[in-house]
């Protein structure tokens, strides 16, 4: 069965704006009557906490959001990212990368690849070249892309096309990365709904286009608008944005119901009184 899905990394309490994404994740899985899942990103080994882990699961529970079991841990799905690894690797999908952020941000790209994107460095490199550079560092694996662009499916804003970059699959220090974690979890989960902040808009293409590398099901997309703070920042947990911790869940439910033009103080009330397929593209400014 065809599932949504919350996926909040646990290095902080959710924020307002945390808790209104999870909201309409919630409401676009339920109005569409898919399961909507609850993925803990803990991947960052060094920021996330079991403490904070169980406040955002409390935090979800007390605004009254329900969810399909079980919770998944990234942190316990390392057998699923080396597996799906393994497969691109063998398909001659994968290299070496000894590049370090700041080579890759000095270096020159091509006049069509956008600001930060890989610029291929590493692709084709002998065996001679990486023995030696094995010596200096241990590489990063990199998806060997194919195609330049990809386009997806957004259920607020239509098709999207972008970038499709050498993704890093695992990091040098032998962790598996983010893009290659979600979209293996998605896959595995039935997930073809992502919902989520605007922010990771741009990922969406290169995510989807890794997907279908891994023969995996597209998923369509809804980018949510971002809140943003009265000088126009998006909210942050490390700027002390507002949490549950400073609101009550009906005080909390009052600020994102307004930002969103309806009176419901409950998922099941919004889900009577709100089409999320018309929601504002607009970015909530939260003045609290």
């Amino acid at each position: 069965m065809s599932a949504g899905r919350f996926a909040p990394s646990p290095s902080g309490d959710l924020h307002l704006g945390n808790l209104r994404t999870a909201i309409l994740a919630w409401l676009f899985a339920r109005a569409s009557g898919r399961r909507f899942l609850v993925r803990v990103e803990d991947l960052d080994r060094q920021r996330s906490r079991p403490e904070f882990e169980r406040s955002q699961l409390d935090d979800l529970a007390a605004l009254g959001l329900t969810w399909d079991p079980p919770v998944v841990r990234q942190s316990e799905r390392d057998d699923l990212y080396a597996a799906a690894l393994a497969r691109l690797t063998a398909a001659g999908l994968t290299f070496e990368c000894f590049c370090t952020r700041r080579e890759i941000a000095d270096a020159v790209r091509a006049p069509h690849a956008p600001p930060g994107s890989y610029p291929g460095t590493c692709r084709d490199l002998t065996e001679t070249q990486r023995a030696a550079k094995r010596t200096e560092r241990p590489p990063a694996i990199r998806l060997r892309a194919e195609a330049d662009e990809w386009t997806v499916r957004d259920e607020l804003r239509g098709e999207i096309t972008g970038h499709v970059d050498d993704l890093v699959l695992r990091r040098g220090d032998g962790a598996h990365a983010y893009n290659l974690a979600v979209v293996v979890d998605d896959g595995e989960q039935g997930v073809d709904q992502v919902v989520r902040g605007a922010d990771l808009l741009d990922a969406a293409p290169a995510q989807a286009y890794l997907a279908h590398t891994l023969g995996l099901p597209a998923s369509t997309y809804a980018h949510v608008p971002l809140a943003l703070n009265a000088e126009g920042r998006r909210l942050a947990k490390r700027d002390r944005a507002v949490t549950l911790r400073d609101l009550t869940p009906d005080e909390a439910w009052s600020l994102i119901g307004a930002s969103l033009g309806v009176r419901a103080r409950s998922p099941e009330a919004l889900l009577a009184e709100l089409d999320p397929w018309k929601i504002s593209l607009d970015p909530w400014i939260v003045t609290r």
